[in-house]
């Protein structure tokens, strides 16, 4: 497995690529046919997904130009569209009235905090399987990197509760999934000692991610709020 990382770095980011897209369509799709926010919310977190997946697919092609200005806009989008997990949760538990708005309120300030972090991190050149991408160096404030690190985590965990509540009250385990896949996929290159393709790792939780949202939109029947 991990020579196919190595040996198809390249072609594996595009495929990846590829599949943010589709799930950006079918997502927007669904919500312009249903009009669920929850949609919304999960296409707008494939644009930047898939934005994120596109960049480090071009830092597969040999001195491709302007690299760092779009790495920036990679985090800042990871920072400003990763919390929309929050209202995800909300939607899904059909939160409503000052519970919703709460929730809302308090997503807010992360965005503003996620954009903050990416702004201060300092980016360095790194090379794996191929791929030149620019990463947070040790030179990023340590209040940036424990931010990342919670947007990273502290955004997974409340979707993996939340969807055990929804799975319980309604009977769609989707939720559930993508965020335990996410959060599996995250843990893989910590877990196997192969760091440098933590990248491919949570980009395959991503997309799996993407997969089970999409699937929760295809299945969820609006009814009464759970909280």
């Amino acid at each position: 497995m991990r020579d196919l990382f190595l040996n198809h770095g390249p072609v594996l980011m595009w495929v990846i690529t590829a599949l943010h897209l589709v799930f950006v369509v079918l997502l927007l799709n669904c919500f312009r046919n249903k009009r669920e926010p929850i949609a919304l919310c999960m296409g707008l977190i494939g644009v930047g997904l898939f934005y994120d997946a596109l960049i480090l697919a071009l830092g597969g092609i040999p001195g491709f130009p302007l690299l760092a200005s779009l790495s920036r806009m990679r985090f800042i989008s990871h920072g400003a569209l990763i919390p929309l997990l929050f209202p995800i949760c909300a939607y899904g538990l059909r939160a409503r009235g000052k519970a919703l708005a709460a929730v809302w309120v308090f997503t807010a300030l992360v965005m503003a905090a996620g954009v903050a972090q990416a702004a201060a991190s300092v980016l360095e050149v790194r090379e794996v399987a191929g791929i030149v991408r620019c990463a947070a160096s040790d030179a990023t404030p340590a209040w940036a990197d424990t931010i990342s690190s919670l947007l990273s985590f502290g955004t997974v965990l409340p979707l993996i509760v939340c969807g055990v509540i929804v799975w319980v009250k309604q009977k769609n385990g989707a939720l559930f999934l993508s965020g335990l896949l996410m959060f599996v996929f995250a843990a893989l290159g910590p877990a196997t000692g192969n760091m440098d393709l933590l990248v491919f790792f949570s980009m395959i939780g991503e997309v799996l991610m993407m997969l089970f949202f999409w699937l929760y939109c295809l299945g969820t029947d609006r009814k009464k709020a759970v909280v």
